[in-house]
């Protein structure tokens, strides 16, 4: 009988008088009457947790934990699910001891507990009585379907997503080799491989992700692009799927947009305060652009969108017009681009012109004819939110430039420009202080010695709650340029990049990145390695 058809039954069955548990339903404070007990670091007896089918240890959120003469105990999260708990008696036919835990550690046990015994399964698919099989370019398309349709192959493609999400990895990598096949999270900036499925799996995990995205499974010989939208754990996420073929098979690429991430404001960026005050008068001019610079992954959207909270109000009119829309916000009108149509940066952006818009967010400055009219759009009265990718602050004007924007209209519409990177945040569980870096990498950071005798240099041992890293989440470096009258004299004179930071530095105070993360540093947020990996040496 299917499990969903168990489920009715079980649902269906009629409460049974078993002593305990009645007796303690009856207690004025239910909860109260039974033991409570954490899962943390707990480990579950495996062959209690096969006594029952995982789909109702998930749907009814109970857990098994050991078994000893005849007496099963049972984690729950609340008295709410007593029934439950009544119904796994008569299940298993055994008497249940039922202890309470916090939900939340349970949600995860359980998922951690049932997804890791489908993982066991699903490596057993080399043996021979298995009907997963490798395909070349010749293998028949209703191969290919069923293939994709095999329970093993359906487990093992939720599992990557939800153990992808629980892990908060921002992109999921499957990858051909000639022998095996890695899949890997990148988990705060960096990849780590989770697992290696059988390699003859490979073309049935693929094809069971075109068809989740839409994308032609018989096509094998050109990369595809498509869209996922999946729900887990009752959060809606949006999965940007890119396939690329290899000379040992397709391998897929997956970016992972959960729209339930609480959006973050200013303050919560890691801005240092001056700086945040400046950035702040910045984004308050009634008109002009503003730039977020930095390479892919650096968080700039995460500033845009922060702005853009910032700065609404009940009397402004936001649109943005973005490739793919990241998170949804309340008040703010989004558009999503959609190329096959003709539906463009720049044509979207004409549009939204028409629109009477006081804010316009563009998600990337991309072309000419974007920034151009971009451009006029902010010397037209509107404030302009963009992005770009470049090295530095400064080196946004010279990207314009080359871009063939002539001088006099980015020197009367750029009103500043936020360069950025993301650096990974010392695990606050297994924190220590440790002794200063070696000469060379102090040189690097440019610690002066005054600085090295107040600095806190700390680094993370490796614990549980970091995956053994040192780190857990991350946080912004931030460079902020503003365009005075100066700079837009420089502007027009086609200075380079390096005489406009020079100017910045000195007459503005500018804080390279690199010397705000010489500042996360010396107060011990991150490590020196850490920012020298994503900062370019310069001399200060």
């Amino acid at each position: 009988m299917p499990h969903s058809q168990q489920f009715n039954f079980f649902a269906e069955l009629p409460s049974v008088n078993h002593v305990k548990v009645i007796d303690k339903m009856s207690a004025a404070n239910p909860s109260s009457a039974f033991e409570h007990i954490s899962l943390e670091g707990r480990k579950v007896d495996i062959t209690t947790v096969d006594l029952i089918p995982g789909e109702f240890a998930l749907k009814n959120q109970v857990l098994p934990l050991s078994s000893t003469d005849g007496k099963v105990v049972v984690a729950i999260g609340n008295v709410d699910s007593l029934p439950a708990v009544q119904d796994l008696e008569i299940l298993i036919g055994q008497t249940i001891e039922p202890v309470l835990t916090d939900p939340v550690q349970l949600k995860d046990k359980i998922e951690e507990v049932f997804l890791e015994k489908i993982l066991s399964q699903v490596a057993g698919a080399n043996d021979a009585d298995t009907t997963i099989i490798d395909s070349d370019d010749n293998t028949d398309l209703a191969d290919l379907t069923k293939m994709a349709g095999e329970t093993a192959v359906v487990q093992m493609v939720n599992l990557i997503f939800a153990q992808a999400v629980r892990d908060g990895a921002s992109d999921i990598h499957i990858e051909a080799y000639e022998k095996d096949v890695k899949v890997r999270y990148r988990v705060d900036g960096m990849l780590q491989e989770v697992m290696k499925p059988p390699k003859r799996m490979h073309s049935a995990l693929i094809s069971r992700i075109k068809i989740l995205g839409e994308m032609n499974i018989a096509e094998r010989r050109l990369p595809q692009d498509g869209r996922i939208k999946i729900t887990i754990a009752g959060r809606p996420i949006d999965i940007r799927v890119s396939i690329l073929p290899t000379v040992f098979g397709e391998r897929a690429v997956m970016r992972i947009l959960d729209k339930g991430t609480a959006m973050l404001g200013l303050e919560e960026l890691g801005v240092a305060p001056e700086v945040l005050e400046r950035y702040r008068k910045v984004i308050s001019q009634p008109y002009g652009i503003i730039l977020a610079t930095g390479p892919t992954g650096a968080g700039k959207s995460t500033t845009l969108y922060a702005s853009l909270q910032e700065i609404w109000s009940p009397t402004t009119n936001i649109i943005t017009v973005e490739d793919p829309v990241e998170y949804q916000v309340a008040g703010i009108s989004q558009m999503q681009v959609r190329a096959n149509i003709g539906l463009t940066f720049a044509s979207g952006l004409r549009s939204i012109v028409r629109q009477d818009p006081d804010v316009i967010m563009v998600g990337e400055i991309r072309d000419h004819e974007t920034a151009e009219i971009a451009i006029h759009a902010s010397l037209t009265g509107h404030l302009v939110f963009s992005t770009l990718h470049t090295n530095d602050a400064p080196g946004a004007v010279t990207r314009l430039l080359d871009m063939g924007v002539e001088p006099f209209l980015v020197s009367s519409s750029l009103i500043g420009v936020v360069a950025q990177r993301l650096v990974r945040r010392i695990c606050s569980n297994c924190s220590e202080s440790v002794a200063p870096p070696s000469a060379d990498i102090i040189e690097g950071l440019g610690i002066t010695p005054e600085e090295l005798q107040s600095a806190n240099f700390r680094q993370g041992r490796g614990c549980d709650k970091c995956n053994n890293s040192g780190y857990k989440g991350r946080q912004g470096l931030y460079e902020l340029f503003v365009i005075d009258e100066n700079i837009k004299k420089m502007i027009v004179e086609r200075r380079s990049s390096n005489e406009l930071k020079s100017y910045a530095i000195k007459n503005q105070g500018l804080v390279t990145l690199l010397q705000d993360g010489k500042r996360n540093v010396l107060a011990g947020k991150t490590t020196a390695k850490e920012v020298l990996r994503v900062c370019q040496r310069e001399e200060l």
